[in-house]
């Protein structure tokens, strides 16, 4: 096939005429000068929105402050008070499976965590919802591993450590639910946890993913609200967590966490303590049995500066646990910190008595 001479000029241009080299010098110059007066109305506009800009930060820093802190004490009150903070009010189905379906989209997933993170505690099936919904608990699981590049070297945020621990707050709601604690468990989703419980930098945005971190292993040692202890599944549990050495994490958390990291963090060595399959494990061998003796111990010395009132308590409850078994029961006659055996901490404990209660069971 044969084509015939292609002549440009029997096409009218349909972008207009062509302009002469005499015409194009001109139309340059006043483009140039057009360019020239953006680029200063641009620098204008940037030197007035610096200022609105560095407000928007900082508004968004203090509500990221002030968002971690209100979960932290949610977090503590779940566990302290034995129960869930009160309720504003339940939240429509529909409502509640349009934020689930909203973590779908990429640009919309941080806003629906925080939102769901905010309100789990209004819609009580939530928990069937994340795990049951599909894609659901790959996308929470997709959160939790998108930060182990931010463990090591530690270069965490604090909007990328809001925003894990969102995910992982929805994860407690999985963990806690008496439907689907098993498949957590089966699924062994916890171990995801340890790496974060694993970090040692103290700054901010590690202690709160620890202390979030260690909510989720608080759920599953806790009863689910108001229901008995099913023994079937506690002893699944606190199986799976010896298995899966959680005691040492706990232990190095109890020594060097903050207040707050160390009560929720003794609070899970309290619980496996009190099964009898706990209790027999650490007390099985003298180097188990020291380690925990030990960091109690160090954990005594220290209370005698900060009189933490609650730490003290459930220090006194392992120490107690622990003399039921005949063995422990002996090397603690020659072991027991001096300060739990001339009363240092009597008057403090009775003040306390009568102000909180501690009673995480």
């Amino acid at each position: 096939m044969q084509f015939n001479n292609f002549n440009a000029n029997q096409y009218q241009n349909a972008y207009g005429a062509r302009l002469t080299p005499q015409q194009q010098q001109p139309s340059s110059a006043l483009y140039a000068h057009q360019q020239q007066q953006q680029q200063r109305q641009r620098v204008a506009q940037h030197h007035l929105q610096q200022p609105q800009q560095m407000q928007q930060n900082q508004s968004q820093n203090q509500q990221v402050q002030q968002m971690q802190q209100q979960q932290q004490q949610q977090l503590y009150m779940t566990h302290d008070a034995g129960g869930p903070p009160q309720a504003m009010g339940p939240l429509e189905d529909e409502k509640m499976t349009e934020l689930v379906y909203s973590m779908y989209n990429i640009d919309k997933r941080e806003s629906a965590l925080l939102e769901l993170s905010k309100r789990r505690e209004q819609y009580d099936n939530l928990a069937l919802v994340l795990w049951n919904s599909f894609g659901t608990m790959a996308i929470l699981l997709t959160e939790i591993i998108d930060v182990y590049s931010l463990l090591s070297p530690p270069s965490l945020t604090a909007s990328a450590s809001n925003r894990v621990c969102n995910a992982l707050a929805l994860l407690q709601c999985v963990a806690s639910h008496p439907e689907t604690r098993s498949g957590f468990l089966a699924a062994n989703l916890p171990l995801l946890l340890y790496p974060f419980l694993n970090t040692t930098s103290k700054t901010r945005p590690f202690e709160y993913l620890r202390l979030t971190s260690l909510g989720v292993i608080g759920a599953l040692v806790k009863p689910a609200g108001s229901e008995p202890v099913n023994q079937a599944d506690n002893a699944q549990v606190i199986n799976f967590l010896l298995t899966t050495e959680i005691i040492p994490l706990c232990l190095r958390i109890m020594q060097h966490g903050t207040e707050l990291s160390k009560t929720v963090a003794i609070f899970i060595v309290q619980k496996i303590l009190l099964d009898e399959i706990g209790l027999t494990y650490i007390c099985h061998t003298y180097e188990r049995f020291h380690a925990v003796v030990n960091v109690l111990s160090l954990m005594v010395n220290d209370l005698t500066h900060t009189q933490a009132v609650r730490l003290l308590k459930h220090v006194v409850r392992c120490y107690l646990r622990l003399s039921d078994n005949p063995k422990a029961r002996e090397a603690l006659a020659s072991s027991l910190p001096e300060a739990l055996k001339n009363k240092q901490f009597d008057a403090l404990l009775k003040v306390a008595t009568s102000t909180i209660s501690c009673e995480f069971d």
